[in-house]
């Protein structure tokens, strides 16, 4: 289905883009050509190259192939608002390559057009696969917890989330993460799932810093979706090596000044690939301490009135990249409940959608959804926010 909506995009960017251009039909049909290729270019990968998660080329390669997807991806969407302006529109003010050609001024104009519809993409795209492989910055997010006691006040909680290690993410990159995380000095890390794409024989090496991580109260992490992807039984005995505590619909207590804090962890339904355990919050939550705040590691933020619902105070997720691309991110909020990016209130639980640190090298754009390293400091204290959902 992937490579097929991908076709259908590079047809639709065929067919609206390039009979605007005076190019002979032999050099038409080589742009065509090269359209269809840069569509299907996870095909090919996942057929000569490794697989749809985890392709094995070098990271310049994979930093072309971004570049060039993530053109084609924002030319059709600038394509796609101009078709649509110029069917809503009045017709004085309508798109300007839509205006008859045998007018010399219109005909000007439009060529103009299209080739900034050709270069800002291009542009675009350059500046979003840079956004996404540099190392990310720190945003410091402070969450009151009305049932938080006085004691665990300003308690500092480091979140990583969607790290996919890969051969566009490598090992300097995960380990300049590691070392800005540490320098934070903080009480928890947690790491939302997606640490890995590929396999530990092929990601070992790339994920190896993770050993170097450092929280006075410990690291814990849960499995996203890509950990099923690739020998999950393999990598959850690779990261207890490194030392991340796995919460598989289990929880530990952490005992801070006296006083208990429930931290939680359930699976990824995408388990089901494997015939692993589902997602299982009653048994995540099974024999902990009644009243203890409770602290919930979800992978994804969708189901999250449910969460609220048993009595977590706070879930944590990924998953959604925060929709990597300012206006597209609006589809992977509906795919999501709703629930993108930042923080969020449901009932009586705050929930907080990481922007993710890393990204899937598939599609390595981000365009005003930067990621991060997120450093969270629980507050204690009545919540003035209304009821609701927030963000």
């Amino acid at each position: 289905m992937f490579h097929f909506l991908t076709g259908l995009i590079g047809l639709y960017v065929i067919w609206r883009f390039i009979p605007r251009f005076a190019l002979k039909p032999g050099h038409k049909a080589l742009l065509a050509l090269a359209i269809v290729l840069i569509s299907q270019h996870h095909l090919i990968s996942r057929t000569f190259f490794g697989t749809l998660a985890s392709p094995e080329l070098p990271f310049g390669v994979l930093v072309l192939h971004g570049w060039l997807f993530g053109a084609l991806i924002l030319l059709a969407a600038f394509l796609f608002l101009k078709d649509i302006g110029a069917l809503v529109l009045p017709k004085r003010v309508a798109v300007a390559s839509f205006v008859p050609l045998h007018k010399p001024r219109s005909r000007i104009f439009s060529t103009r057009l299209n080739y900034a519809l050709c270069l800002a993409p291009l542009a675009l795209s350059g500046a979003g696969v840079w956004e996404s492989v540099r190392v990310p910055d720190v945003r410091t997010v402070e969450i009151t917890l009305p049932r938080l006691p006085a004691e665990l006040d300003g308690l500092r909680v480091v979140q990583l989330s969607d790290l996919h290690a890969s051969r566009l993410l490598q090992a300097p990159w995960v380990s300049a993460v590691v070392e800005k995380t540490n320098a934070l000095n903080p009480d928890l890390i947690l790491i939302t799932g997606d640490l890995i794409d590929g396999t530990p024989e092929l990601r070992a090496p790339d994920v190896s810093p993770l050993r170097n991580l450092k929280a006075r109260q410990g690291v814990f992490a849960i499995p996203g979706n890509h950990e099923y992807y690739a020998s999950h039984p393999q990598w959850l005995a690779t990261f207890g090596d490194l030392g991340l505590r796995m919460l598989l619909n289990e929880h530990v207590v952490i005992n801070e000044k006296g006083k208990n804090l429930v931290v939680a962890g359930i699976t990824d339904r995408a388990a089901e690939r494997i015939a692993g355990p589902m997602p299982d919050l009653p048994a995540a939550l099974a024999g902990a301490p009644k009243g203890a705040v409770t602290i919930l590691m979800a992978h994804r933020p969708d189901g999250a009135r449910k969460n609220a619902e048993a009595g977590v105070d706070l879930q944590l997720s990924g998953h959604t990249h925060g929709g990597q691309v300012l206006g597209l991110h609006y589809v992977t909020q509906y795919a999501n409940d709703g629930l993108v990016s930042g923080l969020y209130r449901i009932g009586d639980m705050q929930l907080y959608v990481s922007n993710g640190t890393g990204l899937w090298n598939g599609f390595p754009i981000r365009l005003g959804r930067p990621a991060e390293i997120t450093q969270i400091v629980l507050r204690a204290g009545s919540d003035a926010q209304p009821a609701g959902i927030n963000g």
